[in-house]
């Protein structure tokens, strides 16, 4: 697996309020999207981000990092045959990513995403 970029996703109760929190106070100021399940804020002079998540939208859980990688369906092969749990099957989702999610040996779920430009 190629991986690009990783992405906390921190676990939240209430997205607006956090996502407030972490706008205001923190300065993470731009909100890169916002699902309402799911926003990203970052800093626009590093670039620095982090995925606010209450749930997953389709998953059974949420995931607490993601995988950026350039291959999704490889990397779902990789962790498939290497004996890996599936929490969350290979799927094109509505909103534009390609992912899967696996869980770690440490319990820690894991979002495996590819974006399609």
């Amino acid at each position: 697996m190629h991986v690009n970029r990783v992405t906390a996703n921190l676990l939240v109760g209430d997205l607006d309020a956090a996502t407030a929190f972490y706008r205001d106070v923190v300065g993470l100021s731009t909100l890169e999207f916002d699902l309402g399940w799911v926003a990203r804020v970052s800093s626009p002079g590093t670039g620095a981000h982090l995925q606010l998540v209450t749930t997953d939208a389709t998953a059974p859980e949420p995931p607490r990092i993601t995988l950026h990688v350039t291959d999704v369906e490889s990397a779902y092969v990789e962790m498939r045959d290497a004996g890996v749990e599936i929490v969350h099957p290979l799927t094109v989702e509505t909103w534009g990513v390609h992912r899967f999610l696996f869980r770690a040996p440490d319990g820690t779920v894991i979002n495996v995403v590819e974006h399609h430009e």
